[in-house]
Formats: structure tokens, sequence, C-alpha cells
């Protein structure tokens, strides 16, 4: 039996995302924004969620793939003679104002090549997560449909196909070009054939010259090129914030209850991603993303929470859909994420890193080099005063608190990182204070984080296990590649957490007992670690080994299950895709032997 697997590709316009199956079937769409209740959701229940798909008969093959550099996604159907493309994206592209147009909705433009194919339009949306009946209506310019449940919302479908067949489906021949246009609001302008063939062009040109300005580079760049389009996708106009996936509640172990929602924006995961992105040329993501940081922090000594709703809210209380069966039967479904009330210090650093490299990269106005240095001082302050405190770490476990060896090895970054915006902006005064407390961080994570019996810098203080999040205390500059404490600590991990290929996160018990699917960026935390203490060779074999594991279209969700190699946890995965590029980017000929973060750091 064939496993099942996330082939999914994602379609996006920076506002919202669908997905859409390998076999053309709308399975997880929330509307008007990201964080919306769902008006398709297959992919959490398959009898209850809702989808849209076109039903042919058995003997048609069904190929996938993006259009050469955007993200736009063609689903051909063939069957003899008979031969139509699907083509799906949700509009996006900059007006005459220089404002970019990306309304809530998604078109999907049927393509009648050859012959005459017979189709069913089997369109059945469910607003509001499924949670009520939704009720379908046929008018004269579209088909609506509503809920009347707890909250009212309506979904509208605009088409040139016969509209009753569509409501009954009933059989349709395709004997011309077809537009299947879904939207959240009612249109002033009704659409017709050539106005949908525009939208799909000036969207396609859109994402064209966006991937444009991401220089070459010799080894997979192509894989580059669909990461940077993927996380580009995950990122919010409106607000400038980065989701760490779009979607919820999908298992990181079939049948566990290891289901988060994941449509936020964490100040880790964000950072993370514009720091990659900035490298790849694309500014404006990080512009968007530094006034997202300093609009939600007001006042001086107000500390970061470590995740916001993608609009700047900081409530994001967690609640389940017990309706809903779960992707596999993989309950409970959650709207909403609880680790937004976790301490989790590491925050701190990563925001200064980035914090940095904007400084040392971007001239910036006098206002907003004064709104960084403010933050600077903030970040240097909080930490200083709370740097010795446990906190939940990286993995945000959800019960006790610990000295967490990556948590006190970003406070150091953040230190070291204020030293430097210091410096850049000549400001002096604090230098040798923050120095002092520079250098106290560092000398305790060396006394207490490397246990020597096991010749590695474990998971926290004074323990025996490890965790691959430590791999990153070179990326940051707290240790050099060549350190023999940092080379014994990769081997450490690569002996003890490796498995079949792949990593595990960490393997000691958690909130939910043993871990069971690996971590995909640990996987790629460790192959850059090899490349960096010089195993170059073993570093592109295992590279280019877990990119063959990656779906029929190479995005990646947060895990993969260690035997049969299937996509597990949400999808797709931002930390995934930026952790590949930055390999990528590593291992790469024309990286000239420095690594991304070298590169970066001035």
């Amino acid at each position: 039996m064939k496993v099942k697997n996330l082939n999914y590709g994602i379609i996006g316009n920076c506002r919202s995302a669908a997905l859409i199956d390998d076999k053309g079937s709308l399975d997880w769409c929330c509307l008007p924004e990201f964080d919306s209740p769902s008006v398709f959701a297959k992919i959490l229940d398959e009898e209850k969620g809702g989808h849209f798909q076109f039903l042919v008969d058995d003997d048609y093959s069904i190929d996938q793939e993006y259009i050469k550099d955007t993200s736009l996604l063609k689903t051909t159907f063939k069957k003899g003679d008979n031969v139509f493309e699907v083509i799906d994206f949700l509009p996006r592209y900059q007006k005459n104002d220089a404002t970019y147009h990306k309304p809530p909705e998604i078109i999907r433009f049927v393509k009648l090549i050859s012959g005459r194919p017979e189709i069913i339009v089997d369109y059945q949306p469910q607003l509001e997560y499924a949670k009520g009946e939704t009720l379908q209506f046929v008018k004269k310019d579209f088909i609506v449909n509503l809920t009347e449940g707890d909250s009212f919302d309506t979904l509208f479908l605009y088409t040139n196909a016969p509209k009753d067949k569509i409501a009954q489906g009933k059989k349709i021949y395709l004997e011309n070009d077809l537009y299947f246009l879904i939207t959240y609001n009612e249109k002033i302008v009704k659409p017709d054939l050539s106005s949908i063939y525009l939208e799909m062009e000036r969207t396609k040109v859109y994402w064209l010259n966006w991937i444009k300005r991401t220089p070459k580079f010799k080894y997979q760049y192509s894989s580059i090129k669909r990461s940077a389009l993927t996380l580009k996708m995950l990122s919010y106009d409106k607000t400038g914030a980065v989701l760490a996936a779009a979607t919820t509640s999908l298992p990181e172990t079939i049948g566990e209850v290891r289901n988060w929602d994941y449509r936020f924006c964490w100040i880790r995961d964000a950072s993370m991603v514009i720091k990659v992105v900035t490298e790849l040329g694309h500014d404006e993501m990080a512009q968007r993303f530094m006034k997202f940081i300093l609009e939600l922090i007001p006042d001086k000594g107000e500390k970061l929470q470590i995740m916001y709703g993608i609009n700047k809210e900081k409530v994001l209380t967690e609640y389940f859909l017990p309706h809903l069966s779960g992707y596999e039967n993989s309950s409970p479904v959650r709207v909403g994420n609880a680790a937004y009330l976790q301490r989790q210090n590491d925050i701190y650093g990563i925001l200064m890193d980035v914090i940095h490299q904007q400084v040392s990269r971007f001239s910036a106005d006098i206002e907003n080099c004064e709104e960084l240095w403010t933050l600077t001082k903030g970040i240097a302050w909080v930490v200083g005063l709370h740097w010795k405190e446990p906190d939940k770490g990286i993995w945000e476990f959800r019960t006790e608190n610990r000295h967490f060896t990556f948590s006190k090895v970003l406070c150091w970054v953040a230190i070291d990182k204020a030293i430097k915006v210091s410096q850049l902006f000549g400001k002096t005064s604090k230098l040798d204070r923050w120095r002092k407390l520079r250098n106290q961080i560092k000398n305790e994570i060396h006394e207490k984080a490397w246990n020597e019996e096991v010749g590695a810098f474990t998971q926290s203080y004074e323990s025996s296990d490890l965790d691959a999040s430590v791999l990153l205390m070179e990326s940051f500059g707290f240790i050099d590649a060549k350190d023999p404490k940092y080379i014994k600590t990769v081997e450490a991990i690569g002996r003890e957490l490796s498995k079949n290929g792949l990593l595990f996160r960490y393997k000691n018990k958690d909130d939910f007992g043993e871990p069971s699917s690996s971590f995909t960026i640990c996987t790629f935390w460790y192959i850059n670690s090899l490349f960096k203490i010089g195993k170059e060779k073993e570093a592109k074999k295992k590279f280019d080994e877990i990119l063959s594991y990656s779906n029929h279209l190479g995005l990646f969700s947060e895990d993969i299950d260690f035997e049969s190699k299937r996509l597990l946890g949400n999808f797709p995965q931002a930390y995934s895709h930026l952790a590949l590029i930055e390999t990528a980017m590593n291992i790469s000929d024309s990286g000239k032997g420095e690594t991304l973060l070298e590169k970066i750091d001035v």
C-alpha cells in the first residue's frame, strides 16, 4: 500500500494561501486572511472539511508542476486526445500607484488543450471551519455559499461554466476554456474570460520579476528559487509578519497529539527567514518585518512575546475543533496557540542578529535608526535582567523551565550584536558594561553546558541530553567551526540523534513522551555543520539525499518520517525552506568558501 504524503502545492498572494493536491483538489484555504476560518479544509477532515476538485474517469493521467519561476500551479489531465490544464493562483501584482493587488480570491483557469474532455465540477466549500451547515444558492451571476450558524459568512463563485450543472454535480464537456473565481467578496464588475486571463498574466509577470532578483547559484539553484517563492508566499504584506506555515494541526506523527496552529508569526522563525531572504536580495520583506517589530514594541521596557498574530494580535487563545477528525484522524484540531504565553529567551538574540544585519547592510533615515537604537538598548536591558533565568526553550516545552543551552547562546548573541550595532551608530557609552556581560554569559555556557563525559555541549546546563539546536552556536559566532569542542559536539549529535539519514531534535522525553519523527530543519543544520567542520563531501551527499525526500514539487513540511520518508507536520514550513536555502548557498561553489552567516556578519 502506497503511503500517503503531503503531495500539495501552495499558491498565495501574501494575504492568504491555498493548498492543492497532486490530483488538482483544493483541500485547504482560509479567507480573507491566512488566519481566518477555513472555507476548504478537507486536509483536516475528508468528509466534513470541504473541497473543490475536477472529477474525471480513472483512465486520465494527472501531472502537476509550477509554471517555471512562478507561484502559479499547473495540473495537467490527459487521456488520449482529451487534454486540459488547470492553472491555479491567487492574484497578485503591482498597481499603478505602487500598491499591490491581492484580493481574497482564488482563480482556477481551465485551459482546453485538445479533444472534448468530460468533467464533473465538485465544488463543496464548507465555511467557518465547517462548524455548521453551509448552504448553497445559484444566482444569476454567481453561486453563493453561506452559513448562518454562530457567525455569518459567505463565499462567491463566478464562472463561465453552467452553474446549474455545477450545483447538481452533472457532467460538463470542455469545449472551450473555463474559469472559476472563488472570492470572499461579491464583485462589483462581473468577471469574464478575458479579465481572468489578464489577472493570470499579470500575476505570472509579478512572480517572474520577483524571483529574477534572486542571485544565481551553481548548486541546487532551482531548489533555492522554489524555497524563496514559498517563503514569500508565507509573508503577510499588510503588516510585514512572516508565518511559520500555512496550516494548522497537521501532526508531527500520525495518530499523536503533537499538532499545532502555525498560522502565526514567531519572532525567531520570522527573523531567520528575513535574514536569509535579505541575502537573496529581497529587501522589501526585511523592511516590512522591521516595521512590524517596531510597531509591536511601543514601550521601551516592554518584553517581547515569542509570537504574535499576523495582524499584531498579542492574545492567541488556543481552542479545539472537536467536530473535525484531523489529518488521518490525528486529533485534536487546534486554532490559536497557547505557546504565546511562554518565555523563550533565545528570541532576543535572533532579533538582534537581524537588526545588526539591517543596520550594517542598508542605509536608513535618522528616525528609523533612532528607533532601532532604542530597540537595541531595550533588548540588551531585558537580556541583562533575565538571561540567568530558565525558560521553555526553542522547542517550546509546555511544562518545566530549564537552562537551555541554545537560549543562553542566543542571550550571548543579543549582547554581541548590541555591541556591534552600538559601534555602527557611534554610541560607545555602554560598551564596557555590555562587553563584561557578553564575557560573563560565554564563560558560564562553557562551564555549565559543556559535558566532558558526553564530549559535547548538551541540551541544557548539567545535562547529558543532546539537542540539534546547539549546532547553531557556530553560525551565530559563539564558537569557531575548527574549535575541538564544536567538532566533538557535531560528531556526538551525528552519532546520537541521527537515524536513517535524518535527525531528531532531541531524544529525551518531553511533555508528550519521546519524539518519533525527524525535524527537517535539524537535518539541514547538521548538514551545514558537517560542511563547516570540513566534511564537505559527506555534507553534500546528505543534502542531495534529503532533497529527494521533498514532495513532487520540491516542498517540505516540518517533519519527515524516519522509515517511510513521508512528510509530516504543518506545511509548507518556513523553517525547513529557510534552512534549505542557507545550506544550498553554503555548499554552492559561488559561496567562495564563506558561509551565509559569515558573509552577513560585519
